[in-house]
């Protein structure tokens, strides 16, 4: 293998195409492409993806893209061709299945998806191999990471510094694969051939570096079950911090941090948020789901991204008043919500961004109690939009959910994702909570190195986790909050003698969720069944509907806030 990598390292694949330099938003790209995730090909849903071997050069001087995609699969069903998706400006210029060279017309790839005539027909159980050569310019991002493509940078020192980001459009902007979430291949194998001075530091563990004699290398690393958008490559003039994590599970960790040169000590007090974050995930949800490969954050010209075990950093070590780095919190939390419990349908993204925003509150309470959680919390409540329901019910793609334009609910899935889980905690309780969160994420309550893998989630199977967990139904608590865009009004009646209260919710559903009232500093609870309560309160009594601010609900005061903020946000600003 190591002769192979080296005959493609020294550049002896063709280049198809114009090295004219591509601007953002170049070149375009078909809808195919666009699409990530959806309705799945019935030709790709016979594809059991065992493998990828992918070698990479990436040019920065043509900004362009040389790669060769080794992919493994077992047959679901009988196989007559291959359905692969990949961008069309990467074109293809030769492709062997099972170490035979194909002839050019048994390939095709007119819109984004490459399709290959196999030269005979491979049974159910059966495997091929499919070693694709290719290479163009890959697709610029114009506002990463919301928007996917190749970030084209340099350093403050000059020094050329790139990155790839592809939530959005997906992995077929850089090598061939299956665009979809279910379509992780079970192990990866990465060979990156960098200029001379520049490192590439990449998903799961580092295998080794090969030097070459123009002074080029190749780093090779190897990572297990990774997320389909979550392969990436960083390429810089980087410096590197390591250290060990001991794990509260018996384990230690290995940790890294690239970062450019220049920035040591900001670094350096980056690196020191990440074993606390680690001990206050290890002892909330369970252990690192990747610790045998390594915790990774590497500093790239976008603001970031949860690449599994390379996490994308780019939040200029921005201080805020809670006392640690947001966002490399947040892409952290990602690689237990997102990498290590993957959704199987867009749809259910909630299960990602939800889960990972809820992260930053409950880590600001873990650190430092519940004012320091209740300050967060209200931040994030003033964002919900409640545009769309959380979840449609119907196999969606990225798009849909993440842009309101095309329906979806947008950073809805992110604030009132979290919101409905700290709803949903004070319910049932803080032990049932972290019971249901580990069948979400491990598919078990006794997590331990080893004993779990990678798995897919749904919100339907969340909502079954939560019943297991708590012997009670809470369909009536998911329909609202997930299957509805409005959220539940609570309706306060108050004669001078007692306090009613009702709740309203969309359909006339019957919504048993328990109030506290505070009446003149003691705290009641309304047990709500049907939907209504009531309770005698004295003539003069001050009162205060849910004062510890436990449940999402209709807030007329936030609705004024939002119309008035967004008003202001749309008027002309006067000239100087």
């Amino acid at each position: 293998m190591i002769a192979s990598r080296l005959a493609f390292a020294c550049g002896c694949l063709a280049l198809t195409g114009a090295t004219t330099l591509p601007k953002k938003g170049e070149p375009e790209i078909t809808a195919q492409t666009a699409r990530s995730g959806g309705v799945i090909d019935p030709d790709q849903a016979k594809l059991g993806f065992d493998a990828a071997d992918l070698s990479f050069e990436v040019l920065p001087e043509t900004e362009t893209l040389r790669g060769v995609a080794t992919l493994s699969f077992t047959a679901k069903a009988p196989l007559d061709r291959l359905a692969i998706d990949l961008d069309r400006n990467l074109p293809v210029d030769a492709i062997a299945i099972d170490g035979a060279a194909l002839a050019p017309a048994a390939w095709s790839n007119p819109e984004g998806r490459l399709v290959i005539t196999l030269p005979q027909r491979v049974a159910k159980g059966g495997h091929v191999t499919a070693r694709i050569t290719y290479g163009g310019q890959p697709h610029v991002a114009v506002k990463a990471p919301w928007d996917s493509g190749m970030v084209w940078a340099t350093t403050p020192g000059g020094a050329p510094w790139f990155a790839t980001t592809a939530e959005g459009y997906g992995c077929d902007l850089f090598w061939p694969c299956l665009d979809f979430p279910t379509g992780e291949p079970g192990v990866v194998t990465l060979h990156i051939t960098v200029p001379k001075g520049l490192k590439a530091p990449s998903n799961g563990k580092l295998l080794g570096v090969d030097t070459l004699p123009d002074g080029r290398t190749v780093w090779n690393w190897r990572i297990k079950h990774p997320n389909t958008y979550g392969i990436a490559l960083n390429v810089g003039p980087y410096e590197e911090i390591s250290g060990v994590y001991k794990s509260r599970y018996g384990n230690s960790i290995p940790m890294f941090y690239w970062f450019l040169p220049g920035e040591e000590d900001k670094a350096r007090a980056l690196f020191a948020e990440f074993a606390p974050t680690l001990d206050f995930f290890e002892s909330e949800v369970g252990p690192y789901p990747f610790g045998d490969e390594k915790v990774g954050v590497v500093e790239t010209p976008h603001k970031g991204m949860e690449h599994q075990t390379i996490n994308a950093y780019g939040n200029d070590y921005a201080k805020a008043p809670e006392g640690f780095d947001w966002l490399f919190q947040h892409e952290f939390a990602h690689e237990y919500f997102g990498n290590q419990l993957t959704a199987a349908n867009w749809d259910d993204y909630w299960l990602h961004e939800g889960y990972g925003t809820y992260m930053q509150p409950l880590y600001g309470r873990w650190r430092e109690g519940e004012a320091r959680y209740a300050t967060m919390l209200s931040d994030e409540r003033n964002k919900i939009a409640n545009l769309r329901p959380i979840i449609s019910g119907k196999v969606r793609t990225e798009e849909e959910v993440y842009e309101v334009d095309k329906g979806g609910p947008g950073q809805d899935i992110y604030y009132k994702g979290a919101w409905m889980l700290h709803t949903l905690r004070t319910l049932i309780g803080d032990r049932a909570f972290r019971d249901v969160t580990r069948l979400a994420v491990y598919g078990r309550t006794d997590p331990r190195p080893g004993n779990f893998a990678p798995r897919y989630g749904s919100s339907a199977e969340y909502q079954r986790f939560v019943r297991r967990v708590t012997g009670k139904d809470y369909g009536w608590f998911f329909d609202v909050y997930l299957r509805e865009a409005a959220l539940p009004d609570l309706i306060e009646t108050r004669s001078a003698t007692r306090l009613a209260l009702r709740w309203q919710v969309p359909g006339g559903r019957v919504f048993p969720m328990p109030v506290e009232v505070q009446i003149d500093g003691r705290i009641v609870t309304l047990p709500m069944a049907g939907g209504v309560g009531s309770l005698p309160v004295p003539k003069r009594a001050h009162v205060v509907i849910d004062p510890k601010a436990k449940l999402l609900r209709r807030s007329v005061a936030i609705e004024q806030y939002q119309a008035w903020r967004d008003a202001q946000a749309r008027r002309p600003r006067p000239a100087n």
